[in-house]
C-alpha cells in the first residue's frame, strides 16, 4: 500500500507539471499569433503586449523548472520516468525560446509600423508561414500530451514542409529588393521575421524528437524523418 500511495503521488506530480508545460504552450502560441496580427495590422500596441508577455512566460519556464529539480530529488526516478522529466525540462526550454522567436518578430513589428514600409510587400506570406508553424507546435503539443510517436514522425515531416516555404519565401525577398532598392530595409526586417517563424518550426520539431526519446529511449536528434521511422519498426 505505502508504495502504491507513493507511486499514486508521483503520478499526480507528474500530471501536475505536464498540465504546466501544456499552459505554457498555450501562451506561447498566443503570443505567436498576437505577433503576426501586430506585423499584418502594422499595430504597436499588440506587438508591445507580445513583448509584455514574454516576462510572464520566462517566470513560467524558471517555475517549471524548479518544480522538475524538486520532483528528481525527492522521488529518484529511474529508466522512463527520469527520460519523462528530463524531456519535459527540454520542451520548457524550447517552447521558451518559441516565446523568444515571437518576441523578435513583435519587436521587427514595432520597426517596420514606425518605419512606414510599403504595404506591397508579401507580409501575408509570412502569415501563412506562421500559421504553420503554430500549427505545428500544437501538433507537437497534443503529441507530447499522449506520447504519441506516430504524430511525432509526421511533425518531423511537416518541418520539411515549413523550411520549403521560407525557401521560397526568401527568394521572393530577393526579387523585391532587385526590382526596388528602396524596400532593402524593410525586406531584411521581414526576412528576420520569417527565420524566427522557421525557428518555431524547429522547436516544435524538437519537442516531437523528446516524444520519441521518452516512448522508445532513442535518441533521434539530427537523424532525417525516414531513418527516424526506421529506428521505430
Amino acid at each position: 500500500m505505502p508504495d502504491k500511495h507513493l507511486s499514486s503521488q508521483f503520478d499526480s506530480e507528474l500530471n501536475g507539471v505536464s498540465s504546466r508545460v501544456m499552459e505554457l504552450g498555450g501562451l506561447v502560441e498566443s503570443q505567436i499569433r498576437q505577433a503576426i496580427y501586430a506585423l499584418s495590422q502594422f499595430s504597436i500596441e499588440v506587438a508591445d503586449q507580445v513583448v509584455e508577455t514574454e516576462v510572464r512566460v520566462n517566470a513560467m519556464e524558471i517555475e517549471i523548472d524548479r518544480e522538475l529539480s524538486s520532483i528528481i530529488a525527492r522521488r529518484q526516478p529511474t529508466a522512463r520516468d527520469l527520460r519523462l522529466l528530463i524531456a519535459i525540462s527540454k520542451t520548457t526550454a524550447n517552447l521558451e525560446r518559441v516565446g523568444d522567436e515571437a518576441n523578435k518578430i513583435a519587436r521587427m513589428a514595432k520597426s517596420i509600423a514606425h518605419s512606414g514600409t510599403p504595404r506591397s510587400l508579401p507580409t501575408l506570406d509570412l502569415r501563412v508561414s506562421a500559421d504553420m508553424a503554430s500549427g505545428l507546435l500544437r501538433k507537437a503539443l497534443d503529441a507530447f500530451a499522449r506520447l504519441d510517436t506516430v504524430a511525432a514522425v509526421a511533425i518531423l515531416k511537416e518541418d520539411d514542409l515549413l523550411d520549403q516555404e521560407f525557401d521560397g519565401f526568401v527568394r521572393k525577398l530577393i526579387t523585391y529588393m532587385m526590382e526596388d532598392p528602396r524596400t532593402i530595409s524593410a525586406s531584411l526586417d521581414l526576412l528576420f521575421i520569417a527565420k524566427a517563424i522557421e525557428r518555431i518550426g524547429d522547436h516544435a520539431k524538437n519537442i516531437a524528437e523528446f516524444i520519441i526519446y521518452i516512448v522508445k529511449g532513442e535518441d533521434v536528434r539530427h537523424a532525417t524523418a525516414e531513418q527516424v521511422e526506421s529506428a521505430l519498426k
